[in-house]
């Protein structure tokens, strides 16, 4: 009888990883490099990657993906009794479908996958969260959850860095955020609610009316995310090649010799040859960050001794009112 192809890859890696080829640490084949290296499904290769994690040969590591676990003995599962389900509930499937996005990348994400993390039968997933949407939903809603504003904010310029640091942190802990979260159609959720609402309160003390200061938070929102978004398709592509950044761009060094041996692009020569160009994410963050603050700086709204504008403080007024409940 021919073995499964799933046995056949398993054993493949599982002899790579025991004769010392893969060591501890060493990134194992992904999903993706699986299916199409093996041209098997998505199912097989992720049935392969959590066998291997089940025997305790790999683990999860973020924002870097699945790699040799150390080498050490594996304490073996208390036996569940027949017939017990896992003990699970909501909380433990968002944050099991976080590990995964931020070990392995969104595209890695999937019902089944998160039920077998779980060692749960897919379907008792919907009894917790009803569609995979609504759990990416749910998964932006927890890590920003995770990371709460303190107190009031303070005046408007430290409101916003402080703001576009913690956007920035939340993206570069987890880079499939980014890519979840939608300027045109954005996910209504509390935590997410509450960051704009902390946002928005500083531009509204600062003397800022309703347009300008939905403006001014979806221009922050816009920069920070804007960077974001390659960090996910970054860390995929390094994890899936084995390339870095750094080799990628050497690789590029002959086509873009030939492109400037043209003479068509003398202001582009002129540039790259007189700096050390290094594509730095959080640089360019730090360097958009300061230069939209200084321009904001310029609005004459917010200049000393402005006024809020009545309507919207009033609006704000019975919303605060409204949310407080009846006072004793």
């Amino acid at each position: 009888m021919t073995e499964p192809v799933s046995a056949q890859i398993l054993a493949s890696i599982r002899r790579r990883i025991t004769s010392g080829e893969l060591r501890p640490g060493d990134r194992v084949p992904s999903t993706r490099q699986i299916t199409r290296q093996w041209g098997v499904a998505m199912a097989t290769a992720t049935k392969v990657l959590t066998a291997l994690r089940q025997e305790g040969l790999v683990a999860a590591r973020a924002g870097i993906g699945t790699v040799v676990a150390a080498a050490q003995p594996i304490e073996p599962a208390a036996p569940r009794p027949r017939g017990a389900a896992p003990d699970i509930d909501r909380e433990r499937v968002v944050r099991a479908a976080i590990g995964i996005a931020d070990a392995e990348g969104a595209a890695a994400l999937s019902m089944r996958r998160v039920a077998t993390e779980l060692g749960v039968a897919t379907m008792s997933l919907y009894r917790h969260v009803p569609s995979k949407d609504e759990l990416v939903v749910l998964m932006v809603d927890t890590v920003f959850g995770d990371h709460p504003f303190a107190g009031p904010p303070p005046d408007w310029r430290a409101a916003l860095e402080t703001a576009g640091r913690r956007l920035w942190t939340i993206f570069r802990r987890h880079p499939w955020s980014a890519v979840a979260m939608s300027l045109t159609r954005p996910q209504v959720t509390p935590n997410a609610i509450a960051y704009a609402e902390w946002v928005m309160a500083a531009l509204l003390a600062a003397g800022l009316g309703g347009n300008r200061i939905f403006q001014v938070h979806l221009t922050l929102f816009s920069h920070v995310r804007g960077l974001a978004v390659s960090l996910e398709p970054e860390a995929v592509a390094e994890q899936e090649t084995g390339i870095s950044y750094e080799e990628f761009i050497d690789s590029q060094d002959a086509a873009l010799s030939a492109l400037i041996a043209s003479g068509r692009y003398p202001t582009f020569l002129a540039v790259v040859s007189a700096v050390d160009v290094d594509l730095d994410l959080d640089e360019l963050f730090e360097f958009g960050l300061r230069h939209l603050l200084d321009g904001l700086a310029g609005l004459p709204a917010l200049g000393p001794g402005r006024a809020a504008d009545p309507a919207t403080v009033s609006a704000w007024n019975a919303a605060r009112s409204g949310s407080a409940g009846p006072s004793s």
